[in-house]
């Protein structure tokens, strides 16, 4: 009898919690920025996960926390409306109304609904108790002890409430998928937020989808790896070792595929082989980087399987500098153009002097690249991206970006470099259906006064482009252009 009046009480205690607000009157939930505020915390994270590996620069990572937090703040609630979105009315009104009044509504309104809900709460009083009370009866089991705390997997409230919005923003890119399957972005974007919920093999779905519509960037596929391995209850199948395999052929010091084929190997009974791929990881990665904790209990393990002592890990790189405090990106901010273009310069500057002192660091020169364009130093931009090039033979990637360098700043009127014209038939002859080669083609027709050739590359072009989006707009009218005398 004392559990059941325990009980009794809980129920009540719950009830009343639960019923409180049916006795006040029906109040509408509060509209959720969900779908935004999901995607930008997993950015936050991802950025997190890159700065950790340090496949990222500190003054590239503070610039995009920065902007990733400004639109998060933009799609909070308390905020207004999300980027991107607008309340609906009629053109040119507003809603006003003056201070101290109520928006009006049938006489009657708030009695009807008070009545109707203390009806309802009396009701779910019954339902909820009476049917608590029968299931109990009938499953219940008091006599069975407790599970210890450390054995319990229990979410906390706060992740709960996370996975919640990112199962909202999942359902939302499913929906926008359904009506527009060719939207590769929104494919990777469900394909990580797939992953956040555990759904292994949906996420591996999806990013086999941004891989069929023409981004094999190595992040993507390693994406698409681990997704593999983590569907098939961590067994690295030949599927997935072949895509690391290619993730290493783009980029080959990337952890995730190193750590992964280090795993293969593991499991085809080769352990020692695996120490030595994950030592030679742990000595390229951050001396604090996370995943060093990870292959430390992976070389544990094989070190045990191969009946041998367990070898020490290698000291990591030194450790990048520490990420900017809130109060300097606020400063970085408050900067005029010019101080903050000295700023650039200077970190500019000094990535060019470590790139010289280590020249053989192909994502170094890529950043430095990057940085150059952004300067408009396009001279030192393409010499920076032939570095690259000449480290990572064959990854058109670079090449296009070298291209985008020499024609980033290029006026209206200005020649298109040779270099640029070669580049391309290149890349075309490798990735035919490059939507960024087959645009620029089309430009070059255009310079030679080719229209035919300009209209057969961009109607290839403007078959590959989702109908609905601006680049399938852009195209179709720089098409009727053409047809205009």
């Amino acid at each position: 009898m004392p559990l059941a009046l325990v009980l009794a009480g809980m129920t009540a205690v719950v009830l009343l919690a639960l019923l409180l607000p049916l006795l006040h009157g029906w109040r509408a939930p509060a509209e959720r920025r969900q779908f935004d505020r999901a995607v930008y915390r997993a950015q936050l994270d991802e950025l997190a996960r890159d700065v950790a590996r340090g496949v990222i620069g500190d003054a590239e990572a503070a610039a995009a926390r920065l902007e990733i937090e400004r639109r998060l703040l933009a799609a909070d609630p308390g905020t207004g409306t999300a980027p991107g979105t607008a309340t609906s009315r009629a053109p040119g009104t507003t809603t006003s109304r003056a201070p101290g009044t109520t928006t009006s509504r049938a006489p009657g309104t708030t009695t009807s609904r008070l009545g109707s809900s203390r009806a309802l709460a009396i009701a779910a009083a019954l339902i909820v108790a009476g049917g608590a009370g029968l299931l109990y009866l009938h499953l219940g089991a008091p006599g069975v002890p407790d599970m210890p705390f450390a054995e319990r997997h229990e979410t906390t409230p706060a992740r709960q409430a996370e996975q919640a919005e990112i199962a909202d923003a999942a359902a939302t890119l499913a929906a926008k998928l359904k009506a527009d399957p060719k939207d590769a972005r929104n494919w990777l974007l469900y394909a990580r937020a797939e992953a956040m919920l555990g759904n292994w093999q949906t996420s591996a779905n999806a990013y086999s989808r941004v891989i069929a519509l023409g981004n094999s960037d190595p992040e993507v596929l390693g994406g698409y790896g681990e997704m593999l391995v983590l569907a098939a209850d961590g067994i690295v199948g030949p599927p997935a070792r072949t895509t690391f395999v290619s993730v290493l052929q783009r980029d080959s010091k990337n952890p995730v595929a190193r750590y992964y084929l280090a795993l293969a190997d593991a499991q085809a009974g080769e352990p020692r082989r695996a120490i030595t791929a994950w030592q030679a990881l742990a000595a390229d990665l951050p001396g604090g980087s996370p995943m060093r904790d990870a292959i430390g209990r992976q070389v544990a393990r094989a070190a045990s399987t191969a009946g041998i002592a367990v070898p020490p890990l290698p000291e990591g790189q030194p450790a990048a500098a520490t990420a900017p405090t809130r109060d300097q990106t606020e400063a970085v901010t408050n900067m005029s153009p010019a101080q903050r273009e000295q700023m650039i310069r200077g970190m500019v500057a000094q990535l060019a002097a470590r790139m010289a002192s280590a020249p053989d660091d192909p994502d170094g020169w890529l950043r430095l690249g990057r940085a150059y364009t952004v300067l408009r130093e396009t001279d030192k931009a393409v010499d920076a991206y032939d570095h690259a090039a000449r480290l990572k033979p064959g990854d058109v990637d670079i090449s296009l970006q070298e291209v985008e360098a020499m024609l980033a700043n290029r006026k209206p009127d200005d020649p298109i470099p040779p270099r640029a014209v070669t580049l391309l038939a290149q890349i075309e002859a490798v990735s035919p259906d490059r939507p960024e080669v087959l645009w620029y083609l089309g430009v070059i027709a255009i310079r030679n006064g080719d229209r035919d050739a300009a209209r057969r590359e961009w109607g290839r072009l403007l078959a590959l482009l989702p109908a609905a989006s601006e680049d399938h707009k852009t195209v179709a009218e720089a098409l009727q252009a053409l047809d205009r005398p």
